[in-house]
């Protein structure tokens, strides 16, 4: 069973949410919070798989909150909700852990998906998102170095890395390189365990602040 904790300033906006889990069959709300720093005691109290993270909330928004979370170690997958579809928020969400982004409009059905995917230990990217992503850092400063860890990985890990920042999916990796899925599969597994990632969000954001791709530039 997938446990979720609703964070949400708004008591009609988690009680959808509620309406919308509770029929699932293999998702139930454990809790719900109506705002930041209520969201981060919950979450160590409770220990949710998934929190469903409104950005904007009163006293401590979901990205400090998020952020707060992946510094005291919880565990739970937080995937942000916002109905601000701006490019900042992509950004920041994804340098301070979540590991999915979602409009609040979106459908009944990406929603359930969502949660499933990434309670799973998998990240909610989808293309579109990665292409936003690219071209929010082509209007920042030059990226820095690479990080001392990526000496480590093969250059097979390499070229997953990158297209994992691409924005493909395993299956158009594994066809781009001419690989199963599951040495995809394991290829990423070394390369998320040797940069200490978890999860493709994670390394779409250190490839591109490392310069390891950059935005218009193809291997």
């Amino acid at each position: 069973m997938i446990g979720v904790l609703l964070a949400d300033d708004q008591a009609l906006v988690r009680e959808g949410f509620r309406l919308i889990i509770e029929v699932e069959p293999d998702i139930e709300v454990v809790g719900e919070a109506g705002d930041g720093l209520e969201t981060v005691e919950q979450a160590k109290r409770l220990r949710p798989d998934v929190i469903l993270m409104d950005i904007r909330m009163p006293g401590l928004d979901g990205i400090a909150a998020t952020r707060r979370l992946a510094q005291a170690g919880v565990a739970a997958r937080v995937l942000m909700l916002t109905t601000f579809d701006r490019d900042d928020y992509l950004y920041e969400a994804m340098k301070a852990g979540a590991s999915g982004f979602l409009l609040k409009d979106a459908r009944r059905d990406q929603l359930v998906h969502a949660i499933r995917t990434v309670a799973t230990g998998d990240a909610l990217l989808a293309p579109a998102l990665v292409r936003r992503l690219v071209a929010d850092f082509c209007r920042r400063p030059p990226p820095g170095g690479l990080p001392p860890a990526v000496a480590e990985l093969t250059g097979r890990e390499l070229e997953v890395l990158r297209l994992v920042a691409r924005g493909l999916s395993n299956t158009e990796i594994a066809k781009e390189l001419f690989l199963s899925e599951a040495t995809v599969k394991t290829h990423l597994a070394h390369v998320m365990q040797k940069l200490d990632l978890r999860d493709r969000v994670q390394a779409v954001v250190l490839a591109y602040e490392s310069g390891l791709v950059r935005p218009g530039v193809e291997d």
